[in-house]
Parts: C-alpha cells; structure tokens; sequence
C-alpha cells in the first residue's frame, strides 16, 4: 500500500505531477494516521510524524514519488451574515466564546450547521442561509505555522 509521510502545502508541490486526488470533510483533514482512499478508489495510508490540517490544494508526497491533491469537501454549514460589520464582529465574538469552528472571511462567518446556535444568531440578529460548501475554519492562535519546503 502507498504511503503518504509528507504534507506540502498548496503552491509548494509539483502539482502538474499530480496522480490523483483525496476529498475529505474537515474532520477527516485534521490527522496523523489513518487509512485512507484516493477518490479513484487506490487505497493509502497517511502517516505523518504528527497531526496536521490538511487544506484544500495540499499535495500529499506518496511512497512512490508521486503526489496527491487535497480536496476539501462540502459540508452542510450555515452561513451567518449581518446587517453591519459591527453587528457581524458581535456575532463572531459569541461564536468564539463557544468554541466553535467558525470560516471568517470579510463579509460572513461560515459554521457548522447546528439548531441550537442557529437560534442563537437569530436571536442576535445574524441572518442565516443554510449552504454546502468547503469548511475551513480559523486555526487556533497557537497552531503557529509549519515551516514549509527546505529551502528556510
């Protein structure tokens, strides 16, 4: 079985020699030894020296020689906007105060699709859409950055 040992982020990898790809939910991005398969059905094990997000467009360096493309797959997520930045700032910090994975980006905040928080912005006043889409939440303050290639 093909192994996965390394992680290149997206921009850093010899996409063009790409001999695949793997779509993964968030959850399944975010590890270090799992048994995997590609989404042409070849079987891999990702082993890595230790947990790590996978994001959309990473390339996975097989045993081989060969790589493998991230894809992160749609979710069922809601998305949360606001009627001012103000108001969407506001929404943002009660999403935080429960630790919640939560998407920022400049004009809504995407998160995973739950009744009880949904009712919660509502009552807020965040207007609500539910979506599929890619989840990429922020990463916590210290995840810190991986280094990235050889050439640092």
């Amino acid at each position: 079985m093909l192994r996965a040992a390394q992680v290149e982020r997206a921009g850093r990898w010899p996409s063009a020699e790409a001999r695949g790809t793997v779509t993964l939910a968030y959850d399944e991005r975010h590890r270090r030894r799992l048994r995997l398969v590609t989404d042409a059905g070849e079987p891999f094990l990702l082993d890595l020296p230790r947990a790590d997000v996978l994001e959309e467009g990473d390339g996975l360096a097989l045993s081989d020689g060969s790589w493998l493309r991230v894809k992160a797959a749609p979710e069922a997520l809601i998305e949360v906007t606001a009627a001012s930045p103000g108001l969407l700032l506001r929404l943002a910090w009660h999403l935080g105060n429960r630790h919640l994975p939560a998407q920022i980006e400049p004009q809504r905040i995407l998160i995973r699709d739950d009744h009880v928080i949904a009712a919660m912005l509502e009552g807020l006043g965040a207007a609500l859409r539910r979506v599929e889409a890619p989840f990429s939440p922020e990463r916590g303050a210290y995840h810190g950055e991986r280094e990235h290639g050889h050439d640092h």
